[in-house]
């Protein structure tokens, strides 16, 4: 199969790329620059790609968006979060309906910030949106997928929670505190977290590039824990205390109140209907498997 990728460069994309050769696949990068012969080039910024290019391509997995937590959340760069999802996906969509003997699979990017804050409510494909930035933004960058499924081509939303890896994400960014012995819950820790290893993640990518399935797919591990679960569980693996609890106004004057609320202090309690209902199993299903996994590596 002949799988093009944006953001082939990511934490996501690189694992996923190595596992698609791995597996006798061939991925394409999507790319800003000017591509090599072996890839194919956009600019969502201007709004050009050429559908010749998509020719013969069996499926395209969309990753590409500005980080949600990379920079504080002015209201420039809340505006580059939302452009960087909705244009890039308009664009792809209409270039895929466009293309001449294309792809005919779309699994693009989204995220369980679809949901909002939704305390202890277990939530799954079937949940309504939420309501607040982020939840704003999953849903536009949806809804811009429509060209593609109005074209027949079969989308799936990969609505990614909490991707854990030691090689990016937020996991590497805590290890060094927590080896330290220093780190601690947010807050109350009550919030909850849905998270999925990077194995699963990349595997679930590659299940429903093989299976007949549209629409919405949580991409979570079948267990979310609470911060507080969650800082207890690394700890132990870590076999490091974590008892110092971390007050909201230190991260909310660092990374600024709204980006550390969502990203810290909210959560959503979300589970993978989708994936298990189609037989998908998790080769990390609970978290102290998955940390366990990732940090004997």
């Amino acid at each position: 199969m002949r799988v093009a990728i944006t953001g082939s460069s990511g934490l996501i994309g690189t694992a996923l790329n190595s596992a698609l050769r791995a597996a006798g696949h061939e991925p394409i990068a999507v790319v800003r620059r000017s591509p090599a012969t072996d890839e194919i080039g956009w600019d969502p910024a201007a709004g050009t790609m050429n559908p010749a290019d998509l020719s013969g391509v069996d499926a395209v997995v969309h990753l590409a968006g500005a980080g949600i937590g990379d920079r504080r959340w002015t209201d420039s760069y809340k505006q580059e979060i939302r452009e960087s999802r909705v244009r890039s996906t308009n664009l792809l969509s209409e270039t895929i309906a466009a293309a001449t003997d294309g792809p005919r699979i779309l699994l693009s990017g989204s995220a369980i910030g679809f949901y909002g804050s939704r305390g202890d409510e277990v939530l799954d494909e079937t949940a309504a949106a939420g309501t607040g930035f982020l939840a704003e933004v999953c849903i536009d960058w949806e809804t811009s997928t429509a060209m593609a499924a109005a074209a027949g081509v079969r989308v799936a939303l990969l609505r990614t929670g909490i991707v854990l890896s030691r090689d990016g994400g937020a996991l590497k960014k805590q290890l060094p505190i927590f080896k330290l012995g220093l780190g601690g819950r947010f807050g109350s820790g009550s919030q909850w977290q849905s998270w999925i290893s990077i194995d699963d993640e990349v595997a679930a990518i590659m299940f429903l590039l093989d299976h007949d399935i549209a629409g919405p797919v949580n991409l979570t591990a079948p267990a979310p824990v609470t911060n507080a679960e969650f800082t207890t569980t690394l700890a132990s693996v870590l076999r490091r205390p974590a008892i110092l609890p971390i007050p909201s106004f230190g991260p909310k004057l660092l990374l600024g109140s709204e980006l550390a609320t969502n990203l810290l202090f909210d959560g959503q309690r979300v589970v993978p209907k989708v994936l298990q209902d189609a037989g998908y199993r998790f080769e990390h299903p609970d978290l102290e498997t998955a940390l366990r996994a990732l940090l004997d590596r």
